[in-house]
């Protein structure tokens, strides 16, 4: 992943939401019934609710914040789960001041 696909995947107001919530996920979503907030991560549909959004369009936003390192995915059961990888932004957050 690049710089600038990072970018690509924060240049988006709900994906930026995402990440703030999934910063402090046990003040900003319910507790679950399979998956700890913290550990494994919040649940896609929980998500896709709390943006107002329908699960295929949460997904799609998931996907892009994984695939550019910003998010780990773990499946539970049938469920994905997502959290924070906070080392991998504290390293591109570092690249990012490195290049600049």
């Amino acid at each position: 992943m690049s710089i600038l696909d990072v970018a690509r995947a924060i240049a988006n107001d709900r994906r930026l939401q995402i990440l703030a919530w999934l910063k402090e996920p046990v003040r900003h979503f319910p507790p679950q019934t399979d998956g700890d907030l913290q550990k494994d991560g919040v649940c896609g549909v929980l998500i896709a609710e709390k943006l107002g959004v329908s699960q295929p369009t949460a997904s799609e936003h998931l996907k892009i914040l994984t695939q550019a390192g910003l998010l780990r995915s773990k499946r539970i059961k049938q469920w994905t789960f997502y959290r924070r990888d906070d080392a991998q932004i504290a390293a591109l957050k570092k690249a990012i001041t490195d290049e600049l």
